[in-house]
């Protein structure tokens, strides 16, 4: 009787735990050292009565590397054998870290996005997420063990691996917290948190105690390498809180939350960079309704992300329409539009070295004098804006990426983002 009470209690105990999903960035796990101060941090967290769930990305620059070898090799390797290559990498890390709880006396087991049944799509080295069998995961926990995640990967429902783009353990992290419940989502990286600017291109900028999903979600899209656009995405769809930390410390760091009434109160929030934009430029292209929606269309289809859409109709019936994209897919788009210039006449062309910058914050809904603010900024440094997008809450100036990081600094200031706020 008295072991039936037991095992009721303990059942219970387990019930009422929360669950915490961590994860560790590629310079939180880049040492054997490092592997063992997170293993130390995640039985910290159990310890305090939480079951844990830990997601890692790939030991240091590991993944830079196996591109760089990639790339050696072919030069362009099929997408389908770059997951292939790319996801040993995380693969290596949690049997390493899975090894370190254990020598520390604590049990873990670690599993690749496969093994939990963690499904994408069929786009190589772009996959979303479609879902995540949560099955295994929460038997492991039961059983009192840590479980360990490979970030950045998952299968196609065929089985073949799949990688989630730059920044996916995010996006692993998130989605196992939604599917999880997880009482928070714990990002550890080599930084503070979230910072109203790349504390490497602008010394000044401050550490951000709490952000709102939109603002993060900005902010992201428009350089911040913090977090995963679609990582975000997930956050505010599932109402997950995620806790940016820094994984040399236990000082708190950026809460990413629903928004909220202080913070409609700072117009700009922070600032973000992106560099190695093209600007793809097409002229002469027929002016007749159906053609635009063709071109992105096709665009589309070929897994290219675009921004900055502009279109100048001409007299002659034609029309010249401009964007930018990614420098890193330049390769993909050529082959597309050369087959959409052959069937619709006109003529592309690339200008290379474009950067944008942005500034982002929930009060610029009620606030004014915002655009004028950052032109001038802009303008007092002799910076010549290319283009101009908005959205609610963000204004962005394509500039030339020799005034990037000038740029950055300049909005920056203007703004007073080098003081603290009151």
């Amino acid at each position: 009787m008295c072991r039936c009470v037991l095992a009721v209690a303990t059942i219970c105990r387990i019930v009422r735990m929360g669950i915490i999903v961590q994860k560790f960035g590629g310079t939180s796990v880049a040492t054997a050292e490092k592997i063992h101060n997170a293993a130390r941090r995640v039985i910290a967290t159990q310890a305090a009565g939480h079951q844990v769930v830990v997601v890692v990305s790939a030991m240091g620059h590991t993944t830079d590397e196996l591109i760089d070898l990639a790339k050696q090799v072919s030069d362009n390797p099929p997408k389908r054998e770059m997951d292939q290559l790319l996801a040993t990498g995380e693969q290596v890390t949690i049997a390493l870290l899975a090894m370190a709880i254990h020598a520390q006396g604590r049990d873990a087991i670690s599993f690749t996005g496969g093994q939990i049944g963690l499904l994408t799509d069929t786009v190589h080295t772009k996959a979303r997420i479609r879902e995540i069998d949560k099955t295994r995961i929460l038997s492991e926990l039961a059983t009192g063990k840590i479980v360990i995640v490979a970030g950045f990967q998952g299968v196609t429902e065929q089985g073949d691996i799949t990688t989630l783009g730059r920044g996916g353990s995010n996006a692993s992290l998130v989605a196992l917290g939604a599917v999880l419940k997880a009482e928070v989502c714990e990002n550890y990286t080599d930084v503070d948190g979230v910072f109203t600017a790349d504390p490497r291109l602008v010394p000044k900028a401050r550490k951000i105690d709490r952000i709102s999903y939109d603002e993060m979600m900005e902010l992201s899209s428009f350089g911040a390498g913090v977090l995963q656009t679609r990582a975000v995405e997930f956050a505010k769809k599932y109402n997950v809180p995620i806790h940016v930390r820094n994984s040399g410390h236990d000082r708190p760091g950026t809460w990413i939350v629903e928004e909220t009434k202080a913070m409609e109160e700072i117009a700009v929030s922070g600032c973000a960079l992106k560099k190695d934009l093209m600007r793809v430029a097409l002229k002469n292209i027929p002016d007749r309704p159906g053609i635009v929606a063709k071109i992105f269309t096709t665009i589309a289809q070929a897994n290219i992300i675009i921004d900055d859409i502009i279109q100048n109709v001409l007299d002659d019936g034609t029309a010249n329409i401009s964007f930018t994209v990614e420098h890193g897919d330049i390769a993909d788009l050529k082959p597309v539009m050369e087959r959409l210039l052959a069937e619709l006449g006109g003529a592309a062309g690339y200008e290379k070295d474009m950067a944008k910058v942005s500034v982002v914050g929930v009060g610029m809904k009620q606030a004014t004098g915002v655009a004028a603010t950052m032109f001038k900024a802009l303008a007092d440094q002799k910076i010549n804006i290319q283009n101009i997008s908005t959205s609610e809450i963000r204004i962005s100036c394509l500039v030339s990426r020799a005034d990037a990081d000038h740029a950055l600094r300049a909005v920056h200031s203007a703004f007073a983002l080098d003081s603290e706020r009151p």
